[in-house]
């Protein structure tokens, strides 16, 4: 019995000893007045809360009470579950189905090559344990790997040696404030603790047991990630012990039936009687029988618990084939024992073909390992350890410890040295540096940092040391929401994938009548001399012949191939795609992608650098320039519009530094040059969407903005006004017009130049294809010049921000697949309606959510990667299915027999079962080749164009 100990801080006294160690029974619900008591407690709470507010002269309503169960409603959670024993498509279905069957399960996904399942549920109805139950039922393996609860921890113990250790190690946590429940397994060394978030955290768990124990037990939090990766080592060395022992086991039989007939002196001693058999078949089936039912016992376990599931799968195959040879074999030494009759016997036709499909799985678990290097990759960026400074009561640091990086919390203030890495997401409040941040955004040039600088965790920090304050830890952080991003896509299933699970659904009961005919067509042309008895084995006869064929079919007819064909290419896809700066969200997002007609570009930020900056000032009347500049900027300092930061940033540099009497004036040299103090006061700011701002300065309106406010506030432009604004807007830049008093003052210019590889990306996309448009809500004129520097024909202009979905939704009419690259908020409709959504990496939060790509590195290359990465990964799983069901259709045929009259080919069902472990092999390897994936070489070219 494993030692396991529990608590459950109420009802301690309700225990019972196990043979090794301790273990607490949680009270069921009316067991104790726990429960109860908790109800009772909040509502007198409540109730107290609204008298007080009362009380105190204000009317107050309980909105939310306690629930009948004494909880309160609940969001939904997300939990990872590690599941084993799934060996193809058929399982998967099998378990999604009981999953998704559970009460209060909201969605549940499964993936064959990760062997992970997701779930998301309502803890209200069901637990994590209810759901590890109901996978174990249906007869598979099942633990939770992380959740999006916030609220368990889970430590390595070492120190842990006697029952006095458990004990003690009992009694420290139940003193602890805020432990709900815990466990410890003395056989794995890991402490589970439920606690109270709002009592208690994490990292005072951890520090109160080693005070507590004097440093005695030394804790280490689990990293989920490792410990599935541990998993998944374990579960392949323990498939290689059991290949290796049936090999070695296998290689006898096979020495007896080939080799010893050659040399004599040990085929007389094979020969040699015991009792009513010879001296080789008590050898041989003693092998055998150590192989099929020691060795082979997993695929009668697995086939059991897939008929008592309702479904078929690869094992069910496996069993059956084996146990037809051996069986079929034992009934002829015993058939041949009792009349003297001796059939051949086919022992090591069951021995090989368990060591055949051993060796497959275990060469299948080494491949499906390399899908997953990605995640691997991006979990290594984050360091193991932290050095938090300590602080005194005075915010005084009078110290600094190392801490387990797990245990960081929001607010800590870290040193990071030189060389080392950023350990999570924060503020730089103090020192200055370079950090490496390509391994995140896949920039390669070292980014500055100084204080009120963020920095990413996992990030290098070159030079300098560095305190950051934290902000973001777990899966708040950059890098945690990078590998959310790779697993979900990984787990995510493609619409192409349905296909394969409708005919896995089928395949095997397909096969298995195929092997049945198959038995019987032979048998039956046998009987009736369709074939000559020379074809028959020595002292056979033509059930013999007819099995051997049947076990073929059944055995090289194997579904795991076809499983196989599309998961493990978009894992090997979405890791090279985060390897390369491109985040894919889903296999449905990356099957769309690659049938894509249309690429929809915003103009801001987008296909420009979003840093607008004024080239032109041209005033109309003889107010001085500087005069004129002050008067805008303070004008459109109470904007938050880019264009007006970039005029109100022009002015301060030309207020400052270009003005000979500030310049030149000694006495003003340390004079502040922030916007406040040189600016004019302005009152009644409003801002006038689609058309400028307006307010009052001096008394006296202002209007800074385009034609159409000019003209629907009465300003007459004069042609040669007209015609410089024209100018402008035809060299790509906004012209931005000026009102004061009625009267018109000049006009600015104001440009975001393009960026450097735009012109060569539009060129990439013609050659591959795709039509490339522009919508963007900047005027026609420049919007067409801009569109005309990077070669897009098609351009919708002045389209507001639902214009743009409607603009999605336009070309998507006559079916074709849109994508749109989008980085603002403005963009995020867009994004949704599209087919497939990219969004910028460096752009909003709100913009990521609702796309289906998110390029890292905001370098429009990116999308001409997502677009190849994508058409690549489709053939590769086109390929796939190619060779699984080419495979099937051609060894199908071959097993049967078919081509045995005219051109004698024969296929041993020991041959066919190398053959059914190497179809899986070859497919995943076909996948792996992706990882060999270049993204097309644009950059070279466009560094020859620049040239």
């Amino acid at each position: 019995m494993c030692c396991l100990l529990e608590f459950c801080r109420r009802c301690s006294a309700e225990r019972e000893w196990g043979s090794h160690g301790l273990r607490g029974v949680a009270p069921e619900q009316g067991r104790c007045g726990f429960r109860s008591e908790i109800d009772q407690a909040l509502f007198i709470q409540d109730e107290n809360i609204k008298k007080a507010i009362e009380d105190a002269g204000f009317d107050a309503e309980v909105i939310l009470e306690p629930s009948a169960s004494g909880t309160k409603p609940h969001a939904t959670l997300l939990g990872q579950f590690s599941i084993g024993g799934m060996t193809c498509t058929a399982c998967v279905n099998s378990v999604e189905g009981i999953l998704k069957g559970l009460p209060g399960v909201k969605r549940a996904v499964v993936a064959l090559a990760t062997s992970l399942g997701e779930v998301e549920y309502d803890p209200t109805l069901i637990s994590k344990d209810d759901i590890v139950n109901a996978i174990e039922d249906a007869g598979f393996d099942a633990s939770l790997v992380q959740s999006s609860e916030q609220d368990k921890i889970i430590l390595g113990v070492a120190g842990v040696f006697s029952e006095m250790d458990a004990q003690m190690l009992e009694a420290i946590i139940i003193n602890l404030n805020g432990v709900r429940h815990f466990r410890f397994d003395r056989i794995s060394s890991e402490l589970e603790i439920l606690f109270d978030p709002e009592v208690v955290t994490s990292r005072s768990l951890v520090d109160g047991i080693h005070e507590a124990s004097n440093e005695k037990f030394k804790l280490q939090v689990a990293n989920p990630y490792t410990r599935m990766t541990s998993k998944d080592i374990g579960e392949a060395s323990n498939i290689f012990r059991l290949f290796l022992s049936s090999l070695l086991l296998s290689i006898p039989i096979f020495f007896i039936r080939v080799v010893c007939p050659h040399i004599p002196l040990l085929y007389s001693l094979l020969l040699r009687r015991c009792g009513p058999f010879e001296m080789g078949d008590w050898l041989k089936w003693a092998l055998v029988s150590v192989v099929q039912f020691v060795i082979g016992k997993r695929f009668y376990v697995a086939a059991a618990r897939a008929l008592r599931n309702g479904s078929t799968n690869m094992d069910v195959l496996v069993a059956l084939g084996t146990s037809a040879s051996y069986f079929y074999s034992v009934c002829a030494l015993l058939y041949g024992a009792v009349t003297g009759f001796w059939s051949p016997t086919y022992f090591e036709t069951s021995a090989m073909l368990i060591t055949f499909v051993l060796l497959g799985k275990y060469l299948e678990c080494l491949a499906k390992g390399k899908t997953s290097d990605a995640i691997k990759k991006l979990i290594e960026l984050a360091p193991a350890t932290a050095l938090l400074l300590v602080k005194d009561k005075g915010g005084k640091v009078i110290g600094e410890r190392e801490i387990d990086a797990l245990l960081i919390q929001p607010g800590d203030v870290l040193k990071v040295l030189p060389g080392t890495k950023v350990p999570a997401d924060g503020m730089v409040v103090w020192g200055s540096s370079y950090v490496n941040e390509s391994m995140v955004t896949g920039e390669a040039i070292p980014v500055s940092k100084e204080v009120n600088s963020l920095v990413i965790g996992g990030t290098i920090n070159l030079h300098g040391a560095l305190h950051i304050q934290i902000t973001k830890v777990g899966s708040d952080t950059v890098l945690s929401q990078i590998i959310n991003l790779v697993e979900t896509a990984q787990m995510s299933k493609a619409p192409i994938q349905k296909f394969a699970d409708f005919v896995a659904s089928i395949f095997v009961p397909t096969v298995v009548a195929l092997a049945l005919l198959t038995l019987l067509g032979w048998y039956t042309a046998g009987a009736f001399g369709a074939y000559p008895e020379e074809w028959l084995p020595e002292n056979g006869n033509h059930f013999v012949f007819a099995l051997m064929f049947s076990i073929s079919v059944v055995v090289i007819a194997c579904p795991c191939a076809l499983g196989l064909a599309t998961p493990t290419a978009v894992m090997v896809a979405t890791g090279v795609g985060a390897n390369n700066g491109v985040l894919i969200k889903g296999g449905d997002a990356l099957e769309r992608a690659q049938k894509i007609k249309y690429v929809i570009f915003d103009k801001t930020g987008t296909l420009t650098q979003g840093k607008a900056t004024v080239t032109t000032v041209k005033v109309f009347t003889g107010m001085d320039r500087g005069e004129f500049l002050k008067l805008v900027a303070s004008a459109e300092a109470s904007s938050e519009h880019p264009l007006a930061k970039a005029i109100v940033e022009y002015a301060r540099h030309f207020h400052f530094f270009d003005e000979p009497s500030v310049a030149d004036d000694a006495p003003n040299k340390n004079k502040d040059t922030t916007i406040s103090g040189w600016l004019f006061d302005a009152s009644e700011f409003s801002a006038l969407p689609g058309r400028g701002i307006q307010c009052f300065i001096d008394g006296k309106l202002i209007l800074v903005g385009n034609r159409k406010l000019m003209t629907e506030s009465g300003i007459n432009i004069p042609t040669h006004v007209e015609n410089f604004v024209v100018e402008l807007e035809e060299s790509a830049k906004t012209g931005i017009i000026v009102a004061y008093e009625g009267n018109l003052l000049g006009v600015l210019g104001v440009a975001d130049p393009l960026k450097r590889e735009a012109a060569i990306v539009i060129e990439g996309l013609h050659k591959m294809g795709v039509i490339p448009v522009m919508v963007t809500g900047d005027n026609r004129r420049t919007a067409q010049a801009v569109a005309k520097e990077v070669g897009i024909q098609d351009v919708r202009a002045e389209v507001m921000p639902a214009g743009k979905a409607d603009a999605v939704c336009s070309f998507q009419k006559d079916g074709s697949i849109v994508a749109m690259v989008g980085d603002g908020i403005n963009d995020s409709p867009a994004l949704a309606a599209s087919d497939v959504g990219m969004a910028i990496g460096a752009g909003t939060d709100i913009a990521i959510e609702a796309a289906d790509y998110v390029l890292m590195r905001n370098n429009l290359e990116d999308v001409i990667t997502a677009i190849d990465l994508s058409r690549k990964t489709f053939t590769r799983i086109r390929l796939n299915y190619v060779f699984a069901m080419a495979y099937n259709v051609i060894a199908i045929p071959i097993a049967a027999g078919v081509f045995f009259p005219s051109l004698g080919i024969m296929l041993p069902p020991w041959a066919a079962g190398a053959c059914m472990a190497m179809s899986s092999v070859s497919v995943v390897c076909s996948s792996l080749l992706l990882r060999r994936y270049r993204k097309p070489r644009l950059t070279a070219i466009l560094e020859i164009v620049v040239e």
